[in-house]
C-alpha cells in the first residue's frame, strides 16, 4: 500500500504543477525564453504525472473512487504534454480576424482618407 500512497501523491503533486502553470501561461509566455521555459516544465510534469497514473492504475489504486479514471487522465496527461511543447506564439491560429485586428485595420482605412 505504500506504492500505492506514493503514486497518488507523485501524480496529484504533477498534475496540479502542469495545471498551474496552464492557467499562467500567459504570464509566463511574456518572453521567448521563459515561455520556452514553462513549456519544458509543463511537458515534463505532464509526463510524469501520465507514468505515475498508469503506474498507479496498474499497481490497484484508484482515483475518486474509480479504478479506470487514472488510465482515463494519464492519457489526458500524454495529449497534454504533447501539446504543451507547441509553439504558437505570434501565429494564427483560427485564420480569421480578431476584434482587434479588425479595428486596427479600421483605423488605418480612416487614417488613408
Amino acid at each position: 500500500m505504500e506504492l500505492v500512497g506514493l503514486l497518488e501523491s507523485l501524480s496529484a503533486l504533477t498534475c496540479s504543477g502542469s495545471f498551474l502553470i496552464w492557467m499562467s501561461i500567459g504570464t509566463l509566455s511574456r518572453t521567448d525564453k521563459s515561455e520556452e521555459i514553462a513549456q519544458k516544465v509543463m511537458t515534463i510534469l505532464c509526463f510524469v504525472a501520465a507514468i505515475s497514473l498508469f503506474g498507479l492504475y496498474f499497481a490497484g489504486g484508484n482515483l475518486f473512487d474509480s479504478p479506470n479514471f487514472a488510465r482515463v487522465l494519464a492519457v489526458v496527461c500524454i495529449a497534454v504534454g504533447i501539446s504543451a511543447g507547441m509553439n504558437i506564439k505570434g501565429e494564427d491560429v483560427q485564420g480569421e480576424s480578431n476584434p482587434h485586428d479588425l479595428m486596427k485595420m479600421r483605423r488605418e482605412s480612416e487614417e488613408q482618407e
